[in-house]
């Protein structure tokens, strides 16, 4: 519980992951808990020291219906959680296939993954923020995050990147609280505050004295006109 406390930390303050927790399940870690003889519903909630929604996919129990008699037990276990709404109900596709599409687009509904296929459990890791629950004999194990997700963590922190959702909701706030206009505004008054350019007003005095002395010139060569004659 203690390994457990320190990686939820980690997920809850860098992303966002909040009571109740919601765990997708595949056909393998049913099976891995039936035969370990651990109480899913009752243990995981303890381990994760917060209250857990659990749930799987119809592709999930439709595999395990394929797979005949040697995992009945995982299905029957499978069917007692809530189903989430995936994107093939005509054309139904693997159980990790359909849990890696659950996770798309920066798993938006804070999914924890609870796999023991190596495989799915790999391609998971690949993936920035996102828990992996197992089992190792009687006990599971979240694991701790992966490189991808402390990558990611660093980038935060120095400013790097931005997360899609705090990009929306600063967005949000800016318009709520008029912040957009107050910057717009900020940048009219500097150009007001700057005044006429010095420059400009000297080349108009000068053209000014050059006015000014032109007619003065051409009166001067009347007159030796007139002295002459």
């Amino acid at each position: 519980q203690k390994h457990a406390k320190k990686i939820m930390g980690f997920y809850k303050h860098n992303f966002q992951f909040r009571e109740p927790f919601q765990v997708l399940l595949d056909g393998t870690f049913c099976q891995a808990a039936l035969r370990n003889k651990i109480q899913i519903r009752e243990q995981l909630p303890g381990y994760l020291d917060g209250a857990a929604q659990l749930c799987t996919t119809r592709c999930v129990i439709k595999e395990l219906e394929s797979l005949g008699k040697a995992l009945y037990g995982a299905k029957l276990i499978a069917q007692r959680f809530q189903v989430r709404n995936c994107s093939h109900h005509k054309n139904p596709v693997s159980g990790s296939a359909c849990l890696l599409s659950m996770i798309e687009d920066g798993n938006p509904h804070h999914f924890f993954i609870a796999t023991q296929d190596q495989d799915l459990s790999n391609k998971v890791k690949r993936k920035p923020g996102i828990p992996l629950l197992f089992i190792i004999q009687n006990t599971m194990v979240l694991d701790k995050p992966s490189p991808k997700s402390l990558a990611f963590v660093q980038k935060l922190q120095t400013n790097q990147l931005v997360p899609e959702y705090q990009k929306q909701s600063i967005v949000e706030l800016k318009e709520k609280e008029g912040l957009v206009k107050q910057e717009g505004e900020k940048r009219r008054k500097r150009k007001r505050a700057g005044g006429p350019n010095p420059l400009s007003c000297l080349k108009k005095k000068k053209k000014k004295t050059q006015e000014g002395q032109e007619p003065s010139a051409e009166k001067k060569k009347r007159r030796k006109r007139k002295r002459n004659r």
